[in-house]
């Protein structure tokens, strides 16, 4: 500013921190490496802050990197353990993504595991099927049990408008206890009266292709790039977007909401029915009473934390699965419950969360007059 009779540059006024004004913006948008920036330094504070609490439960600073780099991702045995446990988590992560870019909150994902589960049990309880397919038809069947199980409340959502957030978190429990009737009942394996079902033959269990991990990673990489594709290059994927954007735009521009939404549940439902086989015919080897535990809350943070996308849902199941084994490191060594973990989680979803308030929002400052 300058002065009016002078001319030369009037001296500026000292503002006072705390008089400034800001106003709260909607960013129209947000480029995709600032977005990036954005997460990298949520899931950084979240980590921090977990370290923090380790700390304070009687982990030794030095050894946090240790536990969680050092011994998990350089050491071969434990980078395996990884890529065990990724796979199915892999699975679910493409479940729950699939289904929310549909708009279609589908926590359901353990029911679905389990009726996957019980359907492939089926064929080798029942030796159903000559040996030489048995797996590929146990692969079948449990697409097939998993689809089926979340189309009953895909069906009440779209026909009667049931919230699909309490239809497939109660039919959870339903497969749950029905899980428990066939191993405490028909299924309750006869040489052990365990509560598990009898052991897989050794023909109805995942090869082991280049580790024990092999088979079970390879199904999910496809599924990625299955879902990869179907978002990103098909019609489909097309109509998605917009159904994710706005159903009522969607529909008024001609896209078939109702059947997107269908073919997303349905999509996902196999997704998780398959998790469910992988679980059971590569980890386990038989079913048992516990093997989804977990998988549920884990593929929901999985599709949140990788906005939906199917490449970044691979490699942040890829980190749960790392979170997870160095967790159990923990357990053994320094006696941390497996709650504490579980707490790691909910602090990196809070950060996340957090997060998108910034990639959605800015704070401007609104200059004196």
């Amino acid at each position: 500013m300058t002065d009016a009779v002078s001319g030369v540059p009037a001296p500026r006024r000292f503002e006072p921190l705390f008089s400034r004004r800001y106003t709260l913006e909607i960013r129209q948008q947000m480029a995709w490496p600032q977005q990036a920036a954005v997460l990298a330094l949520a899931v950084v504070a979240g980590l921090l802050i977990s370290g923090a609490i380790l700390v304070g439960a009687g982990v030794p600073a030095g050894e946090l990197f240790q536990e969680f780099v050092v011994a998990t991702v350089f050491d071969a045995q434990s980078l395996q353990a990884v890529l065990f446990q990724g796979a199915p988590m892999i699975m679910v992560g493409l479940a729950a993504a699939i289904a929310f870019r549909a708009r279609y909150w589908n926590l359901g994902l353990e029911g679905q595991m389990i009726w996957g589960a019980i359907g492939a049990t089926a064929l080798s309880v029942y030796d159903v099927g000559p040996p030489g397919l048995r797996l590929l038809l146990m692969f079948g069947v449990a697409l097939v049990c998993g689809l089926l199980w979340s189309l009953l409340p895909a069906l009440l959502r779209l026909r009667w408008g049931v919230n699909e957030i309490i239809a497939t978190l109660m039919l959870n429990y339903v497969a749950g206890n029905f899980l428990l009737h066939l191993l405490y009942g028909a299924w309750k394996d006869p040489a052990s009266a365990f509560p598990h079902s009898p052991a897989f033959q050794p023909f109805e269990r995942l090869p082991e292709l280049l580790g024990p991990s092999g088979a079970a990673l390879g199904i999910a990489l496809v599924a990625m790039l299955g879902v990869w594709w179907l978002v990103n290059l098909s019609r489909a994927g097309l109509y998605l977007r917009f159904v994710q954007a706005s159903p009522p735009v969607a529909h008024a521009v001609g896209v078939p909401v109702t059947r997107m939404v269908l073919v997303a549940v349905l999509l996902s439902g196999a997704l998780a029915g398959v998790a469910g086989f992988l679980v059971t015919s590569g980890q386990e080897g038989r079913l048992t009473q516990a093997f989804y535990h977990g998988y549920g809350f884990s593929g929901i943070l999985i599709a949140f934390l990788a906005r939906n996308h199917p490449i970044a849902a691979t490699v942040v199941a890829l980190l749960i699965a790392t979170l997870f084994v160095a967790g159990r490191s923990l357990q053994v060594f320094y006696q941390i419950p497996f709650s504490m973990v579980q707490l790691i989680q909910a602090i990196v979803v809070i950060g996340v969360a957090s997060s998108d308030f910034f990639i959605r929002h800015r704070l401007r400052r609104v200059l004196p007059s």
